[in-house]
């Protein structure tokens, strides 16, 4: 007899729902059954006439979910219930409900929207929120809603945050409480570190819990479930552990990549002994792993992020957020009272965030794109929870735009048609529908992780361990496997091969990465796509001329090269004949401080040839110098600086018709003023000894000058008829002139309404006085200085009553 489930006593209200209306989300906590019980639900009901589709995000939760579903109906997988996922399938005729992963829907979906023979479709753990459970859902609304009124439609979700989904679908909210038992939660006395070592302090943290929960009776401690981020910190846990646990402990690893068999091993129980499963966060939500009453929790997750170094989505390690911290716990209490185990503080968990990261905003966009185009919908034309970015859709276009899958219109192409056809990401795929089968190891290789991290670059070396596996190391060794084993089913359907090189292959994905060596010891590269990027020096490919930068650290200034192969130019110019093109260039180099004319043969940022450009037009010249001066800044000295100072104090005062020559308002506008002025300026040299002066004069007409000249003279005339240029400071108009030429001046002169700052000079030049009161100066200290100065300067006149003598500039007559 199947035992009750939580999830039972919210069925009947789910499919009175659906019989009023074909859509609905369901909300029930992980363990509620939701996963095998609502198919089976369904099938009996006789609301489907066909078949039942169940998306679940991951190859092991789809396979488990078949089989319990098989085991209930007293069937083998295959008969009523199958599954299908990338390269494996159970099903028959007699197949009721197929328990798909995400991607196989999208792929229904495209060969036929119609879905014949398809009632319902069921969206399992809704709340991790995949990029194609997204995709997949938004397409299905769509057939739903234009094609499929009859189509049901069922999201699934273990967060209490289904409201929005159910806002979209325009469905009923179902739900299902679940039931948990007590969970005792215990975290860290001080937290790890800046750097900690996960893996020895998560080996730790395992002995400590299996020792403080072990009982004279294993089945009363339980088994223990150890969340790790990923497949290399599961092993090395593993291996910190294994020598120090009590002879009745079984370690059982449990991630995505690992054998079918191997996975059900550590679902399944091991009737003597205690258990203890290091998993990834495979076994958060869709899994069930008997008898779970301790969970470790390092609070690290993987995710899919859109990776800048490769180009392609890459898992990173991060925090896990709220929710998947609360489920993870949760796994404690599915069977009894349990205890969750933290590697981290209490006071460090106010600092994890509610939720997860969606994927559709993170991730590589570009197989969303292609999706798209070929459905020949935009974004918005589709209910979607969370709208993809728009610089990313724009920047993932332009890739399938340069990989031929989009035309210069945005529509989907042959080539792109044949790509969505591959499971891999339009790089690798647009690569093996080019190069063929031979392109299959390469392909492989690239969508898994490195399995020869600290080899150097050369991915040559990663494919002579492909072909012979006995030269990897043993760590190695499983990672090898998978990729070979994925290598040969993806032979399976490629075209012939082409025989083209590595680094042939590799270019077709990544045109945009291949890079020249820059001249210099370092081993610095040019990408093509004008990005920098270098090797270290001591790296088997780093006195190599062409190679494409297949991964690297995602460095924006300049990123280290992680993974790379070698490329000839003849394969260059093979693959990219109709790329390559000469052009004119003209730019300001920062490191010559000078502008360069070259023309150059390039294929995007690289050159392939490069001469002189000994003929450049002298306006191009001048727009690239236009550079330099953004960088050297503007040259305001002299006669230039005090002409902007006067312009800015008549605007000040007003006439602001008048040009705006503040330093940051000429630099915005340097193509409108100073550009046809230029001439053959080229370098920083030129720059220097330019004079501003009639450029700016230049942006005044007749009347502008007229206005200027009146507001804010730019000269005071001496009682000499000498004319002194007056400098208009932030602190007011000034000039400097000799004292003995200001004698019989008795009113204080202004420029722009303003008493003019006077520095009073010496015969020999030096400031003897600063007054804007002259009168006064007449009258008070004069005396003082007067001393002072027929001490100095006896030949020179020095009267008793200033302002009834004559301004002079001589000396006093022999003999006076």
């Amino acid at each position: 007899m199947t035992p009750a489930l939580p999830i039972d006593t919210a069925l009947p209200e789910l499919l009175a729902a659906l019989a009023r209306t074909p859509r609905a989300v369901l909300q029930a906590p992980p363990g509620a059954g939701k996963t095998t019980r609502v198919p089976l639900a369904l099938l009996d009901s006789g609301l489907v006439s066909g078949r039942i589709l169940m998306l679940e995000p991951r190859r092991l939760a789809a396979r488990a979910a078949a089989e319990r579903m098989a085991a209930q109906l007293g069937e083998t997988v295959g008969a009523q219930v199958g599954y299908r996922i990338r390269g494996e399938s159970k099903a028959s005729v007699e197949t009721r409900i197929e328990v798909v992963t995400e991607g196989i829907l999208t792929r229904i979906l495209q060969s036929n929207p119609e879905l014949p023979g398809i009632g319902a479709v069921i969206f399992d753990e809704f709340h991790e929120r995949s990029l194609n459970a997204d995709l997949g859902l938004a397409l299905c609304l769509d057939v739903a809603d234009a094609l499929r009124p009859d189509l049901m439609l069922i999201a699934m979700s273990a967060t209490l945050d289904a409201g929005p989904v159910a806002t979209l679908m325009g469905a009923p909210v179902i739900t299902s409480e679940g039931r948990a038992f007590p969970v005792d939660t215990r975290w860290l006395d001080r937290p790890l570190g800046p750097r900690p070592r996960i893996a020895e302090a998560m080996a730790d943290l395992v002995q400590q819990s299996e020792s403080q929960t072990r009982t004279k009776d294993p089945d009363r401690g339980g088994g223990i479930l150890v969340f790790l981020p990923g497949e290399s910190e599961i092993r090395r846990v593993q291996f910190l552990l294994a020598p120090h646990l009590p002879g009745d402990c079984v370690l059982r690893p449990l991630y995505g990549a690992m054998p079918f068999s191997d996975q059900r091993a550590a679902i399944a129980p091991v009737g003597t002994g205690r258990k203890i499963v290091l998993a990834t966060s495979i076994a958060e939500t869709s899994l069930t792993i008997p008898d779970i009453r301790v969970v470790v929790d390092a609070g690290l997750a993987r995710r899919a992020r859109f990776d800048p170094g490769s180009g392609m989505a890459r898992l990173v390690t991060e925090r896990v957020s709220i929710a998947e911290a609360t489920q993870r716990r949760g796994r404690a209490g599915r069977v009894a009272e349990g205890i969750c185990y933290r590697l981290w503080t209490r006071g460090e968990e106010g600092a994890l965030v509610a939720f997860p990261p969606t994927e559709i905003e993170t991730g590589d966009l570009a197989g969303l794109a292609l999706e798209l185009a070929a459905w020949g919908a935009q974004p918005e034309d589709l209910a979607f929870p969370t709208q993809p970015p728009a610089p990313a859709m724009a920047e993932a276009r332009a890739l399938l735009e340069l990989l031929g899958a989009l035309d210069g219109t945005g529509r989907i192409t042959p080539h792109g048609k044949a790509l969505i056809a591959l499971p891999l990401h339009p790089r690798l795929s647009h690569m093996i529908a080019t190069a063929g089968r031979d392109a299959a190891a390469l392909a492989a290789l690239l969508a898994d992780r490195d399995p020869l991290r600290g080899v150097g670059s050369d991915v040559t070396a990663r494919l002579n361990t492909l072909r012979d596996p006995s030269r990897a190391p043993k760590p190695a060794r499983g990672a090898i496997d998978r990729i070979r084993a994925e290598a040969k089913r993806l032979e399976r359907g490629a075209p012939p091969a082409r025989g083209m090189s590595p680094g042939a292959m590799a270019a077709l994905a990544y045109p945009d990465r291949i890079g020249r060596r820059r001249p210099g010891d370092a081993p610095r590269y040019l990408l093509s796509g004008g990005k920098g990027a270098m090797l270290k020096d001591d790296d088997p490919l780093s006195g190599t001329l062409w190679l494409v930068a297949l991964d690297t650290d995602g460095d924006p200034r300049e990123a280290t090269i992680r993974l790379a192969a070698p490329i000839t130019e003849s394969d260059i110019r093979d693959l990219f004949a109709d790329r390559i093109a000469w052009h004119d260039i003209c730019t300001w180099s920062k490191r010559d401080r000078r502008v360069i004319a070259r023309q150059q043969e390039r294929l995007g940022a690289v050159a392939l040839g490069d001469r002189a450009w000994r003929d450049a037009p002298t306006e191009r010249i001048a727009r690239a110098m236009l550079d330099g001066i953004r960088e050297l800044g503007l040259n305001l000295t002299g006669a230039a600086h005090r002409l902007a100072q006067r312009v800015q104090l008549a605007r000040a005062m007003g006439h602001d018709d008048l040009p705006d020559m503040s330093p940051d308002a000429l630099l915005a506008t340097l193509e409108d003023w100073l550009l046809p002025m230029l001439g053959k300026v080229a370098s920083a040299q030129d720059w220097a000894a330019y004079d501003l002066l009639p450029a700016l004069s230049a942006m005044l007409d007749y009347g502008a000058t007229q206005t200027l000249n009146r507001v804010a003279p730019a000269r005071f005339t001496t009682p000499l008829g000498r004319e002194v240029a007056i400098d208009y400071t932030p602190d007011g108009p000034e000039i400097a002139l000799r004292l003995q030429e200001m004698f019989g001046v008795t009113r204080h002169p202004l420029a722009a309404g303003q008493p003019i700052k006077l520095t009073l000079l010496s015969p020999a030049q030096r400031p003897i006085q600063v007054t804007r009161d002259l009168p006064g100066f007449w009258a008070g200290s004069y005396a003082d200085v007067r001393k002072d100065m027929r001490a100095s300067y006896p030949k020179h006149p020095w009267p008793e009553d200033p302002t009834q003598a004559d301004p002079t500039l001589r000396a006093k007559p022999r003999g006076t």
